[in-house]
């Protein structure tokens, strides 16, 4: 069932090493099916390159495994509460990438101080507060703290972003660790002027609405 979501899931997840956000098998990617509303998750330690659609476990929104031959990654309870809380959210990813997760080891939010900050998350990328992997205590920090940015970082932890499809959350993931990598090198010359409130509402609006197709 959902095969061509775990085909595309199986495509976004190479993403993630292609980007530099994972090492070996950490980070995940999962999806809501818009007309079932089930979720679909990759397997529990299988290397990225090793991927198939059959390593893609599907469940639902209590965790109950409807199809899978895999035990799913052990974020699943973490990302089901955040589907439960975010009825907006259909993609949902976790990395530790590099930069960003230097920003969630110090317990700082990266500032809005770059336009591409302004324009993908209209403000900055704020951290939430330390939690234990295994339950549904990570997605609990990351809805009571992620506001209205596609991402949050966890104290201590790495990097959480949604969308409104899983395309969505891997690119905003992509554009967490290079705007943080940027961040990271401006702090080295000096410290960064943060953009003015009202300009990056504009630039985000602008973003949001009037650029692209």
């Amino acid at each position: 069932m959902l095969e061509k979501l775990k085909e595309e899931l199986v495509q976004l997840h190479l993403e993630l090493p292609k980007n530099n956000l994972v090492a070996w098998t950490s980070g995940n990617v999962s999806a809501r099916d818009k007309e079932t509303g089930l979720v679909v998750i990759k397997a529990s330690g299988v290397r990225y390159e090793e991927l198939r659609p059959e390593h893609m476990v599907v469940v639902d929104l209590d965790g109950k495994m409807i199809e899978g031959d895999f035990k799913p990654s052990s974020d699943t309870a973490s990302h089901l509460y955040i589907y439960k809380q975010r009825a907006d959210v259909g993609g949902v990813v976790h990395t530790h990438s590099g930069y960003a997760t230097a920003f969630a080891a110090v317990n700082k939010p990266i500032p809005v101080v770059l336009t591409a900050i302004a324009d993908e998350f209209g403000g900055p990328i704020p951290c939430g507060g330390f939690a234990i992997i295994g339950d549904e205590s990570i997605g609990k920090v990351v809805v009571d703290s992620i506001g209205k940015s596609p991402a949050v970082l966890l104290k201590n932890h790495g990097v959480f972003t949604i969308g409104k499809d899983a395309k969505a959350a891997v690119k905003a993931a992509i554009m967490t660790e290079d705007n943080a990598r940027t961040v990271w090198l401006a702090m080295q010359i000096g410290v960064p002027d943060e953009i003015p409130q009202e300009d990056v509402e504009k630039l985000h609006y602008r973003y949001t609405h009037v650029y692209g197709q």
